[in-house]
């Protein structure tokens, strides 16, 4: 009889890569306890860059969305001049995967203003990385609406947050310093 894996740890993988196949970003989730024989764990670089190397050959072209590789189940989306997957498990459900994959891209499409490419990915990876982390969170899907991941991970603009110092505004300031001074003369 075999057991059913119920663990909540559904991603084992979140990758990005260009369209030559060059790793953009990458981040491997390895759930805690497992034990070290239960699957290929792609722990070590050299691992993980062959197998990227792999799945970036069955994917390359576009028109697809999902590929059962090595082991593990994949699910891709291209981009201009990226291409993102998340992997999971072979007994994964792709439909999770697909779902957090979209969400993902959705909301990094929000934060970089339409412009999801490897230039800017590479200049807002901060960004990015909140995006992922509010999106899968150590190998658990957290979170699949776009608007509430970009929410949380947008920052106010500097652009937006100028303060206006006019004459209007000095005056008011002065005014209020009188005020409180008068005030403190007249305590005494």
């Amino acid at each position: 009889m075999t057991s059913l894996n119920l663990s909540l740890y559904t991603v084992s993988g979140f990758i990005i890569t260009d369209t030559d196949g060059h790793r953009v970003l990458a981040k491997y989730y390895h759930p805690p306890g497992a034990p070290p024989s239960s699957s290929k764990k792609l722990t070590t670089l050299k691992e993980q860059r062959a197998f990227e190397k792999g799945l970036f050959q069955k994917t390359k072209k576009a028109g697809g969305e999902i590929i059962l590789y090595d082991g593990f189940l994949a699910v891709y989306k291209h981009s201009l001049d990226l291409i993102c997957y998340i992997i999971g498990d072979q007994s994964a459900n792709e439909l999770m995967l697909l779902s957090a994959l979209i969400s993902f891209s959705d909301a990094t499409h929000m934060l970089l203003r339409n412009q999801l490419e490897k230039r800017s990915v590479l200049e807002n990876l901060d960004l990015v990385l909140l995006c992922l982390d509010e999106t899968i969170d150590d190998g658990v899907i957290v979170e699949t609406d776009s608007t509430a991941i970009a929410s949380r991970v947008s920052r106010p603009r500097a652009d937006t947050t100028d303060i206006v110092i006019n004459e209007q505004t000095l005056l008011n300031a002065y005014q209020t310093v009188k005020g409180k001074l008068q005030e403190r003369i007249n305590q005494l």
